[in-house]
């Protein structure tokens, strides 16, 4: 009955704990996570928790930082594909107006993260080293106060959308952005490529 899942050598044990760290997150909030709801998410014991992990809140750093890195890579992965300016001024409109990266689930964990940050160090550090990943990300086309400034947009943005329940007007969104982009050029008006590859 108890499955390949409760295997004691499953290689991808902790990553399902993390994985449902985030889910009871989402679901019931920090305050309310708990080792017993996140076992029972993950269908492990509960002594795979104290196995894997120093405690809760060792648990939920790790579960942000998995949720860090896997936006910042979906992030720098949309801005490397884009070939020029234009096509990245699309790029950042799409991950305004898309809900493939800031989905209602991934916004409800980003206030919940930010939050929970407010009162735990570390956390904050995950949260501080995701900025700085997506300006670098951003910087691979456009200046630095443009990515300051497009970067707020793409925090903001799918937060209004959320709270006013309705999509945003994508023509406006990126009129918008790439307004920014031309008020903030590159010096030599291409690419940078000086941005650091994030992994």
């Amino acid at each position: 009955m108890a499955g390949t899942r409760r295997v004691a050598n499953d290689p991808l044990r902790k990553q399902r704990i993390l994985d449902a760290a985030l889910t009871v997150i989402e679901e019931r909030g920090v305050h309310a996570t708990t080792h017993r709801r996140i076992a029972e998410s993950a269908g492990v014991p509960l002594g795979s928790l104290t196995y894997h992990f120093g405690g809760l809140e060792d648990i939920l750093e790790q579960a942000f930082q998995h949720l860090s890195d896997t936006m910042s890579r979906h992030y720098r992965a949309v801005l490397a594909a884009a070939p020029d300016t234009g096509a990245a001024c699309a790029a950042v409109t799409d991950l305004i107006c898309g809900g493939e990266y800031v989905s209602p689930r991934q916004l409800t964990l980003i206030y919940e993260m930010n939050a929970y940050a407010r009162h735990h160090p570390a956390v904050a550090e995950i949260a501080a080293t995701w900025l700085a990943r997506s300006h670098a990300s951003l910087a691979l086309h456009f200046a630095e106060p443009a990515c300051r400034a497009m970067d707020a947009l793409i925090e903001g943005w799918p937060m209004h959308r959320e709270m006013e329940r309705a999509p945003l007007d994508r023509d406006m969104v990126l009129a918008t952005i790439t307004a920014i982009a031309a008020r903030f050029p590159l010096r030599d008006g291409a690419r940078s490529g000086t941005a650091p590859v994030s992994a």
